[in-house]
């Protein structure tokens, strides 16, 4: 199996700074605006970017978990179902700008999901996207980041995989060519 690097521990930080900064320049204090990280591994990202925000703004930015396995178009068609994971989010987003923060932007059918399952909790004043990696050329829903931590381009045939410290013990994102089945 290929692999080739595309972010260690020390690149991931530089990269969710500035995430940050670019969220501080649209939404400023932050008053009207709400993160939600995606499961499983948009929450730790999502974590991440509260804490720096935090830091940089003196003040605690909302933050929410939000699951979509039952939201999600390939639900009832997988072999053995996705197993749900929790939802946490304790506060309105009625009328709130909500960030969506997600690890891989891919097809667009996790993002799709998260909108259907969003709406349980209140129609929010504007949706924004922030993606950690961005898989251009591979859309299968009219879906764009707002945000963006990097932009690769990827083959069909290739995977970006995820190793936070959170749940892996360590921070790297590879590309990697998958297993020929």
């Amino acid at each position: 199996m290929q692999q080739r690097l595309l972010l260690d521990s020390e690149l991931l930080q530089i990269t969710i700074q500035r995430l940050c900064r670019q969220l501080i320049e649209t939404h400023e204090d932050f008053s009207n605006a709400v993160i939600i990280g995606l499961q499983p591994r948009g929450i730790f990202l999502a974590d991440r970017i509260r804490s720096v925000l935090k830091s940089l703004l003196k003040m605690d930015v909302k933050v929410g978990y939000l699951d979509t396995t039952f939201h999600r178009d390939d639900f009832r068609r997988r072999e053995e179902p996705k197993k749900a994971k929790e939802t946490k989010i304790d506060f309105q987003i009625e009328g709130k700008d909500v960030i969506l923060v997600d690890d891989v932007l891919y097809t667009g059918r996790s993002v799709r999901a998260a909108l259907d399952a969003m709406i349980t909790f209140g129609r929010p004043n504007k949706v924004e996207l922030l993606a950690l990696i961005d898989r251009s050329y591979s859309r299968e829903l009219p879906v764009e980041a707002n945000y963006i931590g990097r932009k690769v381009n990827t083959l069909h045939s290739e995977k970006v995989l995820v190793a936070l410290r959170e749940q892996d013990g360590e921070d790297n994102i590879w590309l990697v060519n998958k297993e020929p089945k």
